[in-house]
């Protein structure tokens, strides 16, 4: 009985990623706008009715796939730091990740055009998640060099949006009219603007 119920999960379990799969790429070619359940379930070669077996409708289920994005997004950067490295050092190499998938993943593409041409509200909110996600986890790493006393007391959801914004305009806004800074030049800037500020040192 209990092998049968092992099976059972796993039979069950497998199902929802091959739908969420189904999805994720539908949404990808599609747009969330365009995609319908009947796609999915083409795509997932399942019947549609299996799929409401899972989610209740379209927005739950994208909410599970923006849910996806957002953990994986927080698993690459957790892997692209050290524990040795600086606060300024996880912050950035962190922002780097998280832009680089925001900008490069092709279903954060698709949406991105969406919400440029059709302005589809439940995209727009979604991204909207994922920024706040990104912000969120700069918040945590500030609240942990605060505890530590890497750095002074400071507001840490405030400094997050900050340092978010900053990285975004030298790495983003910056590039659409000068040439690209390299990672060493945006350190050295977040140093600069962030540690060190632009007051001369009092004598």
């Amino acid at each position: 009985m209990v092998n049968w119920f092992i099976r059972e999960f796993e039979v069950s379990f497998l199902k929802k990623q091959n739908i969420l799969q189904a999805a994720t790429k539908s949404f990808t070619i599609f747009g969330y706008k365009a995609t319908t359940m009947s796609q999915i379930a083409k795509q997932a070669n399942v019947g549609k009715g299996t799929i409401y077996t899972f989610f209740k409708n379209k927005e739950e289920l994208f909410d599970e796939i923006i849910n996806n994005l957002i953990n994986e997004m927080k698993f690459l950067a957790e892997q692209s730091i050290r524990d040795e490295d600086s606060f300024i050092e996880k912050a950035h190499k962190g922002i780097e990740v998280f832009i680089a998938f925001h900008n490069e993943h092709e279903l954060t593409i698709k949406l991105l055009q969406e919400q440029k041409e059709i302005g589809t509200t439940i995209v727009h909110d979604a991204l909207k998640r994922l920024n706040h996600s990104i912000i969120l986890y700069i918040q945590k790493k500030i609240e942990e060099a605060i505890a530590k006393k890497e750095i002074v007391e400071c507001d840490p959801e405030i400094t997050a949006l900050v340092m978010f914004r900053l990285y975004t305009t030298l790495k983003i806004d910056w590039e659409k009219e000068h040439e690209a800074l390299s990672p060493k030049k945006i350190t050295e800037l977040f140093n600069f603007y962030i540690l060190n500020g632009l007051s001369k040192a009092q004598d």
